[in-house]
């Protein structure tokens, strides 16, 4: 990978609305990646979220859970940290369309209904930030603006 290609990943000139956007939406999603990977706050670990997971389709069921709390929990946590915000913002953002369309979308927008509203507002902040990237305030940002940042090569 050339320093470009990094640069291009990690580099933002996004203000501090990155870290108003970033910190509330990392707590969000570790938090409901926490509940599928570890049962933490309510949740049904591994295990029931990978039957659950099975019973509308979404096979091989532990699996998908695995995926999907994984990109939860640590994407949640890269994003509080602003720490590869881009490729985590990517992947929780793919993990909220899977969840509109496979669960909410047939319930109409409102979260009253089981709705996609929710999802559809973490999906826009992923976006976001995968667009506009981790902003000032964050690891990515401190990397890129290194004195002595360079590229290792073996």
């Amino acid at each position: 990978m050339n320093k470009s290609v990094i640069n291009t990943l990690l580099a933002s000139n996004a203000g501090f609305g990155a870290l108003v956007l970033r910190l509330p939406l990392g707590i969000v999603l570790a938090a409901h990646g926490a509940q599928k990977l570890f049962g933490w706050f309510g949740g049904f670990g591994l295990q029931g979220t990978g039957q659950w997971m099975a019973s509308i389709g979404l096979e091989p069921g532990y699996l998908m859970a695995l995926l999907a709390g994984s990109a939860e929990f640590f994407g949640g946590l890269a994003l509080v940290i602003g720490f590869l915000t881009r490729p985590a913002a990517l992947l929780s953002a793919i993990t909220m369309v899977v969840a509109i369309f496979s669960v909410h979308f047939q319930n109409g927008l409102f979260l009253t209904n089981n709705g996609y509203e929710y999802a559809l507002i973490l999906l826009a902040g992923t976006l976001a930030l995968t667009v506009q990237g981790a902003g000032h305030y964050s690891i990515d940002n401190a990397l890129v603006k290194r004195p002595n940042y360079r590229l290792q090569t073996a």
